[in-house]
């Protein structure tokens, strides 16, 4: 079964074992944000990995190994040899967050709390967590697997809490 996975690189690897995963007809997602960096002589924009160290791939876990024989791959993430899944909904919040990388910010990690769904807006159907910070409300995703938190500003008018089963 096809599922998705945390994948650790070796420091700065992240876009280049990403590129060989796909040059190998592998499915990634590498959460990138813009940032200005400052040199002593100028600033730059540069894409840079949302998650330092970190990418997600689509397999088969049966096909691991094409993964991990691939240069800048340190190991796939897993808990006492079990592998960490990212559920599906984690990575299609990234992406949508990622529609707007302005709002985009890194959260210290959190556990996860009572969920929400936004109900409106740019982030309509996300599901998360809601953290207040500096008086602003927002929407948590928090990927257990890689110990990571992301976060965008909400209008606490538009959460719905989502019922436990």
């Amino acid at each position: 079964m096809i599922k998705w996975y945390a994948v650790y690189t070796k420091p700065r690897h992240e876009k280049k074992a990403e590129e060989l995963l796909k040059n190998k007809g592998i499915e990634t997602f590498l959460p990138l944000v813009k940032r200005v960096r400052q040199w002593k002589d100028r600033k730059k924009k540069v894409e840079l990995p949302l998650f330092n160290g970190y990418l997600f791939v689509h397999i088969d876990y049966k096909y691991r190994f094409d993964i991990l024989g691939t240069h800048g791959i340190v190991k796939i993430i897993n808990f006492k040899g079990i592998p960490a899944v990212v559920p599906d909904w984690q990575i299609q919040s990234l992406k949508q967050m990622l529609e707007h990388p302005e709002l985009v910010q890194l959260e210290e990690y959190m556990k996860l709390g009572e969920l929400v769904r936004v109900s409106d807006g740019p982030f309509k159907d996300l599901i998360g967590t809601v953290k207040q910070i500096r008086g602003e409300d927002r929407l948590i995703i928090t990927i257990e697997g890689i110990m990571q938190t992301v976060s965008v500003e909400v209008d606490r008018s538009n959460l719905i809490k989502i019922k436990k089963d």
